[in-house]
C-alpha cells in the first residue's frame, strides 16, 4: 500500500454558510487518480469514524455488474407513488452496500429523501416503514393471515408490495440472478 502525507487546505465558506463555516479540500496524486478510473467528478466517500474512503461512484447498472461478477445476493426495488416510478434501488444483501436512483424531482416521493447515498440502516428503516408496527394489537394474527412467521419487514414487503392504508405508495421486487 502507498501512503503519502497531504495537506488539508482549508477554506472559508461563502454563500449562505454561516458565519464560521469553513470548507475542507484535499489534493489527490495523479496516478492514484487514474488507478481508481475516476473520470468524472462523481465520487462517493466513506467515513468509518477513523478513516475517510474515497471510491469511485458506480452508476447503477456497473454496480450491478460488479456485485453479479462478485456472486452477490441481489435484489432489485421499484418504489411507486400510485404508478408513477419514484427510486428504484439495488440491494447487495451480502455485504450490505445499495445503489440508488431517484427518478423524480418530488424529494417527499422518494424513498430516502434527498439522501443520494443511504446507508444499509437507512435501508432497513424504509422498509421497516412499509410495514405494519411491530407493536400493532394482533400482529401475531396478521403475520399469520400473510404467511409469515416472525416479523420481518423483507418478508412482510414480499406478500404485501409495502402498501399502507394511508398513502399511494407501494414496492415492486425482484431477486436477482
Amino acid at each position: 500500500m502507498e501512503r503519502r502525507i497531504a495537506k488539508l487546505i482549508v477554506g472559508k465558506a461563502g454563500g449562505t454558510a454561516g458565519k464560521d463555516s469553513k470548507t475542507y479540500k484535499v489534493s489527490l496524486p495523479s496516478k492514484w487518480v487514474a488507478e481508481l478510473g475516476l473520470e468524472d467528478s462523481k465520487m462517493e466517500l466513506a467515513f468509518d469514524g477513523e478513516r475517510i474512503i474515497v471510491s469511485q461512484h458506480l452508476s447503477m447498472d456497473k454496480f450491478l455488474e460488479k456485485k453479479k461478477s462478485f456472486g452477490h445476493k441481489l435484489m432489485k426495488f421499484e418504489f411507486y407513488d400510485g404508478e408513477v416510478l419514484c427510486t428504484k434501488i439495488i440491494a447487495d444483501f451480502t455485504d450490505e452496500t445499495l445503489s440508488v436512483e431517484n427518478t423524480t424531482v418530488h424529494i417527499i416521493k422518494t424513498a430516502f429523501g434527498k439522501k443520494e447515498a443511504p446507508t444499509w440502516e437507512d435501508f432497513e428503516c424504509f422498509l421497516e416503514e412499509r410495514c405494519v408496527p411491530q407493536s400493532r394489537s394482533g400482529i401475531r394474527e396478521y403475520l399469520e393471515t400473510i404467511g409469515v412467521e416472525e416479523y420481518d419487514p423483507l418478508e412482510i414487503i414480499k406478500k404485501t408490495s409495502g402498501r399502507m392504508a394511508e398513502d399511494n405508495q407501494w414496492l415492486n421486487w425482484e431477486e436477482i440472478e
